[in-house]
């Protein structure tokens, strides 16, 4: 019965959503309401909510209340009877302002007490629902920051503002498009739920095995193949997934136990598919959603964007596969695999529907009409072969990733928009740029740093499309009062509000694939935090040299994307403390300064890196060994 009731939901959602998209357009009012409607009903059933560990838990994802024979526990009446009303109060809420939206723009400023109850319940509903699907990380950003905007007036220095009631409060956050009806939720109702239907759809038809077959071909016969297959898989499907937990817990089911059998401590191989899925976020087209958000955020055209993604997320994964490489050498692994990839060929027309939605965004189709194309297509292309095609149990799972996702999705979207709702409206935003500059003396260097902490801090424990949206409100400005180019300040926080997934002691990511190896989490989350340590080292990269980015002329982004490898694989090498040998102490010191001085804008920086690469480089040759002997190796 419950699961024909999400399923019903799910449908209906679908439906809308994809009327919506491909057929005729809702206004901003009308769809974010809806979606969010939709989604808390579903999110107040059970779908998109972790289940809790033990019988009562099912393989659904839906947690089913522990009944002796006909009766319930307390406990489970009473949660069934909150999540009843919650759910009837989502409805009516949501109804209110899709019904009554012209009678509310006739009386704006002078909202009554039925628009304010309305907007009180919606603000209940959505802290609920965030708490649920995404824990109280997010809820308490959001309560701190309701919080401190009735507190103004009482705050100390830079902090102190003019402070706003309970009645300004909802007004702002309920009756306009600056709170929870904000870019966020947009973003969420407007192409995010299509893009996570098109996920589902391409990997229940085998996409994900197909991915995974693609990446084996090209890694399998180096050194620490299976590892690197992993890596890259999860890089393809963590850009469609948007969440490093959820790609960890679906690629690395399959994955760390390859790694495992390849030789792999059970931590390193958790730790591997847990840096691989946190940067899958930052690989485009997609970016987990965050590259729409962003371009929605900063109107900078989408293209502009995912193009200018694509040589820092390259620099990830090159620090991370070099990483592999050289752990795989100083552990005296040898190549292993066949390079055949398993089952490519009989699913390789499933890369057709990605293809679409690359080339329509390419020719600069909206995002929510490329995703219209990539669901039809991806539906087409699934029937052409009998191996791809849905079958009941495959639609049931669509269904249920789609809703889950979309859930977890939307909760965290218009929870994030409360947050953004009271910066907006009490200017936080400009206070914190104030606040860092102050800090920092007007310098940038500094000023990156302390934005970086703050980044990773007020990431942790958040998904990463509330981390961004949370980030972009209070750290940005501060960046580009200092000078930073919008683009480049934006993709600098997101960077960190993505890489906190693998940064103790929260680093959800390395926990939940710990989980899946067996291993200690902490053990884990510090190898994930290492392995994705240029995660920390691009963003400074490519605000202090732009051509990464792909501004300014050829030379540039060729001198700054040679300097960006050998700064990572720098990195790499004295992380993992080889080089075609064991190095030494000092020589991962040297390495080590090296990758931080490539960094530093200008020639001297790159030519130290440099220098310290070939060096150490040398030396492992024996080259400039002290009896000037070759080594073996």
């Amino acid at each position: 019965m419950l699961w024909g009731s999400t399923a019903g939901i799910t449908v209906v959602a679908t439906l809308f959503h994809l009327y919506g998209a491909g057929v005729s357009p809702f206004t901003a009012l009308v769809q974010r309401p809806v979606h969010l409607a939709l989604m808390a009903v579903l999110g107040f059933l059970g779908v998109g909510i972790s289940a809790r560990p033990g019988p009562a838990s099912t393989q659904s994802g839906l947690r089913q209340p522990d009944r002796t024979g006909w009766r319930m526990p307390i406990r489970d009446r009473v949660v069934g009877t909150l999540s009843a009303l919650l759910s009837t109060g989502a409805l009516l809420s949501c109804a209110y302002l899709v019904t009554q939206h012209q009678e509310l723009v006739n009386r704006a400023g002078a909202a009554t007490n039925l628009d304010l109850a309305a907007g009180a319940v919606a603000l209940i509903v959505v802290l609920e629902l965030a708490r649920r699907a995404t824990g109280w990380g997010l809820v308490v950003v959001a309560l701190l920051s309701l919080g401190y905007a009735m507190t103004g007036p009482y705050l100390p220095g830079v902090l102190a503002h003019r402070g706003y009631g309970p009645r300004r409060l909802l007004e702002h956050l309920y009756l306009s498009t600056e709170g929870i009806w904000g870019i966020p939720l947009g973003v969420s109702a407007d192409f995010v739920f299509l893009f996570i239907l098109f996920g589902a759809i391409l990997e229940l038809a085998g996409g994900g095995t197909l991915l995974i077959g693609l990446a084996d071909r090209v890694t399998a016969r180096s050194r620490g193949g299976p590892a690197k297959t992993a890596s890259l898989a999860s890089a393809l499907m963590g850009s469609l997934s948007g969440s490093a937990v959820a790609n960890v817990v679906t690629t690395g089911a399959f994955t760390i136990p390859i790694m495992r059998r390849a030789g792999f401590k059970p931590y390193f191989a958790g730790a591997i598919e847990a840096a691989a899925s946190t940067g899958g976020q930052l690989v485009p087209p997609v970016m987990g959603a965050g590259a729409f958000i962003l371009a929605t955020w900063t109107n900078i055209p989408y293209r502009t964007v995912a193009v200018a993604a694509v040589i820092p997320a390259a620099l990830y994964y090159v620090a991370l596969l070099a990483a592999i490489h050289f752990r795989a050498g100083k552990m005296g692994l040898a190549s292993s695999g066949s390079g055949r990839g398993g089952p490519v060929l009989p699913r390789l027309h499933l890369l057709l529907p990605l293809v679409a939605i690359v080339f329509l965004l390419a020719q600069g189709r909206s995002p929510m009409r490329a995703a219209f194309w990539g669901v039809v297509t991806a539906v087409v292309t699934s029937l052409v072969r009998p191996n791809t095609r849905l079958g009941r149990e495959e639609i049931r799972g669509v269904l249920t990733r789609t809703g889950s996702g979309a859930v977890q999705v939307a909760a965290a979207c218009a929870a994030a928009g409360v947050v953004v709702g009271v910066a907006s409206l009490t200017g936080i935003g400009l206070r914190m740029s104030e606040f860092v500059i102050t800090v920092s003396q007007g310098q940038l260097l500094p000023a990156m740093l302390l934005t970086a902490g703050g980044s990773i801090v007020l990431g942790m424990g958040l998904p990463t499309t509330a981390a961004y949206v949370v980030l972009a409100a209070l750290g940005a400005p501060a960046l580009t009062e200092l000078g930073v180019p919008l683009l480049a300040a934006h993709l600098f926080i997101f960077y960190f509000g993505c890489i906190s997934n693998v940064t103790p002691p929260v680093s959800l990511a390395a926990y939940a694939a710990a989980g899946i190896a067996g291993s200690p989490p902490i053990k884990t989350a510090i190898s994930g935090m290492v392995l994705a340590s240029a995660g920390f080292l691009v963003p400074f990269m490519f605000i202090f040299a732009p051509g990464l980015l792909l501004q300014g002329g050829v030379w540039q982004v060729i001198l700054a994307s040679a300097s960006g490898v050998i700064g990572v694989i720098s990195l790499a090498a004295a992380n993992m403390g080889f080089l075609r040998r064991d190095l030494v102490g000092w020589e991962r010191v040297l390495l080590g300064v090296g990758a931080f001085a490539v960094m530093t804008p200008g020639l001297a920086g790159n030519g130290v890196g440099l220098g310290a690469l070939a060096l150490v480089l040398l030396r492992s040759r024996g080259v400039l060994s002290p009896t000037g002997d070759v080594e073996d190796q």
